[in-house]
This record gives structure tokens, sequence and C-alpha cells, in this order.
């Protein structure tokens, strides 16, 4: 295959060209702080002239070294010195680096919108890896706590590289990835429009800016049982399948029980330390200046939705009374005009609770009305339906628009099966519930707006008559209401 950009250059070529001309500030810092001595009266002179003329990186290095992470009690720090000599100089040289790695990736204001959000989705997911590895080598030194935080931020350089840079191949690989899947095919596309992997690029920005053996030993030999090696592994490995929609629980389970076996501890209270330092992510990403990544973090929630927990009855049952509850109240805003977004908010209440769904939103079309965008999210997977449920209908087959045009709701028992497989594209598939989902048409007035979506994706039930007939009657009663009030 020939991109329409030019011919494949190499890993050779994206090095030196990253590090030259894209990205020298970085490159020339990280280069800096990764050769500077133990000695720390030299190692501070230069650490000073790194930062001391760039305000907004000093800053973030304040914050940071300030933060609850690094921060355990002590007073505030002020200067980057004394932050280096409370923390420790290897501490506080990380902190640079991926203060100025943070700031460098984003600074990009020019990118395409699917560029961008493949860009922030890979660069949190780095974000929170980084911290497991951290986390998972507790028992270790500080400084091999750190090393390993680096190179799990780092694990993916190359390719975060490339998507901040932007341009026509960037905007092509992402069209020609679109609804890829499969890691085979994906490292098909990317060698054939860079002439090399995604990895390699990384191994070689790795080599070029001198960014430690750590990392580079965690490329080439993952499954190495160095403990700062295992603790990459497993923190990638763990947030790649918290990052997935519908996660495969066998395969989640089994990094709980690896990162829980590094740290002698069982699954459960892995898992417990897990949640707490997803938060802890959450704030440390904005002391940096990256807020824009969090809501791209993966939902450490994930990790308490278990099948062995779904199989003893987590889920929510229909309720018969929650259904009425809800339904009087619906009426209640019919009969006097109540707020939209109230009778959004009671509606899905009712599907959730008294239909007995694991997750509900309602998804508004765009102004254009070629797309659909979550408005409120409700349930266990609301986090996930937030971030990926943004979709494309400007296909006039597409099963979503269907719905729109027909005014009709719909109970789809698979997104896999053969009946509606065609009117899906693939990377929405990828998303949806195999076990199914409901969706119905938002109407005001008698002009559809939007749909309600609901499903059971994350117990794998099947939806039957009596719960679509539910959920289609909450749903049309929640249209009458907006239609009187329209007309109030």
């Amino acid at each position: 295959m020939k991109n329409n950009v030019g011919e494949p250059k190499g890993v050779d070529y994206w090095t030196k060209r990253i590090s030259e001309q894209e990205m020298p500030a970085l490159c020339s810092t990280v280069k800096t702080l990764e050769k500077l001595a133990k000695d720390d009266v030299s190692s501070m002179a230069i650490l000073g002239r790194s930062v001391m003329h760039d305000n907004a990186l000093t800053s973030r290095i304040l914050r940071v070294a300030n933060s609850a992470t690094y921060n355990k009690g002590i007073s505030q720090v002020t200067t980057v010195s004394r932050a280096a000599v409370v923390l420790g100089f290897d501490t506080i040289r990380n902190i640079c680096i991926t203060a100025k790695l943070l700031s460098s990736l984003l600074e990009n204001k020019n990118l395409t919108p699917g560029v961008y959000q493949r860009l922030l989705k890979l660069m949190a997911r780095s974000f929170q890896a980084a911290m497991l590895a951290r986390m998972m080598l507790g028992a270790h030194d500080e400084e091999m706590q750190e090393e390993a935080f680096i190179a799990a931020l780092l694990y993916h350089l190359g390719e975060s590289a490339f998507w901040s840079m932007g341009g026509p191949l960037a905007n092509e690989l992402d069209r020609a990835l679109d609804g890829v899947e499969d890691p085979a095919a994906v490292l098909t596309q990317v060698r054939e429009h860079l002439g090399t992997s995604f990895g390699q690029l990384t191994q070689g920005l790795a080599r070029n800016w001198g960014l430690g053996e750590v990392l580079i030993k965690s490329l080439n030999n993952p499954d190495e049982r160095m403990p700062e090696i295992r603790a990459i592994f497993v923190a990638n490995k763990l947030v790649q399948e918290l990052a997935e929609t519908y996660p495969d629980h066998a395969e989640l389970e089994k990094r709980v029980r690896q990162g829980a076996e590094m740290m002698g501890l069982k699954p459960d209270d892995f898992k417990a330390r897990a949640i707490q330092c997803a938060k802890a992510t959450h704030k440390l990403a904005d002391a940096y200046g990256a807020k824009v990544l969090v809501e791209f973090l993966p939902s450490p929630n994930r990790l308490l939705e278990t099948p062995e927990s779904l199989n003893e009855g987590r889920w929510r049952e229909g309720d018969v009374n929650i259904q009425l509850k809800k339904l009087r109240e619906l009426t209640g805003f019919a009969v006097a005009k109540a707020d939209i977004n109230q009778v959004m908010q009671t509606t899905l209440e009712g599907i959730l609770n008294g239909v007995g769904v694991d997750s509900c939103a309602v998804l508004l079309l765009s102004p254009s009305r070629k797309m659909l965008q979550p408005r409120i999210v409700l349930g266990d997977n609301a986090d996930n339906i937030k971030r990926d449920f943004v979709i494309d209908i400007t296909e006039p087959d597409h099963l979503f628009r269907h719905v729109i045009d027909l005014k009709q709701p719909l109970n789809v028992d698979s997104p896999d099966s053969p009946r509606w497989r065609l009117s899906l594209d693939e990377p929405l598939r990828k998303r949806l519930a195999k076990s199914g989902f409901l969706l119905a048409p938002l109407e005001m007035d008698g002009k559809v707006i939007g749909l309600f979506y609901a499903d059971r994706g994350l117990s794998g039930r099947h939806f039957g008559d009596d719960e679509f007939g539910s959920f289609t009657h909450f749903t049309q009663l929640a249209n009458v209401c907006f239609s009187v009030a329209v007309r109030q």
C-alpha cells in the first residue's frame, strides 16, 4: 500500500523528525535531565538552568511537589531546588520530565477531533499505568518506583509523539485505524503508513533521548521477571482492559491476580489499592495541568464488576413499585410544566431502577443531526458511555438513524446478530453491549431530538418483552412531558 502523503519513512526518519523538528525542546530537556550526574551540587545547578526560564513548567513542578502524592505532611516547598532537597533528585527530575512531556504533547491545538481523542486516550492510559506501576512497587525503594513510573509513562512515547504532531499522515492513519481492533491488523496499518511500528519508534526515541535502561528493557523483554519490568507490564495490561467499554472479566481478573501476587496481597485488597491509586491519579493529573486527561482515565469501578459478583445478584432487578412511583412523577410533569432536564433524569431513574438495567442514557442529536452525544448517563457503566458514545449516524441505513427516522422503539438482541450487524459500523459495534440494548426516540412536539438508550451489558442479561414494554412506556410518557413543556 502506498499512502497519500509519500512513501513510508522508517524509524530513523521519524526519530530524527520528532527529536529535531517536532519536539526539540522536549528532547533537549529530557536529554539534559537524563545525563545529570549523581552529584547533587552540579546536578541541581543544571536542573535549575533547565527550568528557570520556563515559568509554566516551574509552576507545574511545584504544584506536583506539593500534591498529596509527593508531599507527605511536610511544609510547602516554594522553589525547585528546595523540592529536590525534600523529595530527592531522582524524583524531582522525573517530575520535570513528566511535566514537560504532558505540556509538549498536549500543546498542538490543530489536531483533528479523531486524532486528538486518540492522543488523549493514549496519554490518559499511560498516566494511569505509570501510577499503578509505582503503586505495585511500594515495597521497593523510591528510586525503583520512580524509574518504573517514568518508564510506564513513556511506554507509548512513539505513538503519543506521532499523534501529537498531527498533519495529513496522522489524519490518514486515524481513518485507516477506525474500527480496527485486531492488534496484528493495527500493526500492519502502522507499518504501511510509517515504515515502522510504534514500539520501534518508542525504542528509537528512548535511545536517542537517553531514556534509561528500564524503559528499553520493558519494551524489549516485557516478560522479564525483574520487579520493575513486571510492574510496568502488568500495569499496562490492566489499564488496557479497564479502558474497554465492556472488559473481558477473565483477563481483568488474571491481571489483578498478577498484581496482587507482586504485592503479596489478596486480589480484593489489590483492587482496593488500585481504586485508591486511580483517585490519586485524577488529582495528580490536575496538579500537572493536564486536567483534560481526567475524563479519559479508565474507571477503577470496573474492578468491582466481576462475573462472580454479578452472579451473586449485584445487578438491578425490575421493581414494579419503583416503576409506578416514577411513572406517577412523570404524569405530574405532564400536567404541570416541568424542567426538561428533570424529566430526563426521572425517566432514566425509572428505567435504571424500575425496569432494572445496568446503564441507561439520553443521547442528543447535534445541530447538524449527524451525531449523537450523551447528555445524561446513569448506571454502572456511565463513565465509559460518556466517553465512548459519541456516535456518527451520517449513513442513512444506520440503526440509530433508523429509530430516529421511523420514530419507533427497538429491542436489539445483539449488535453482532445478522439482523443488525450491517446497520452498525464496526467501531460502534465493538462498544455496544453484546447482550443487546434498547432504543427509543426522544421527541419534542413531534420532532425527534435524540434517543433513549438502555443496556444490561455488564451483567450479560438479555431483555424480554416485559422489560421492553416498560422501557417503551417510560419513554413515551417522557415524550408527552417534553411536548407539554415546549407548548407551554
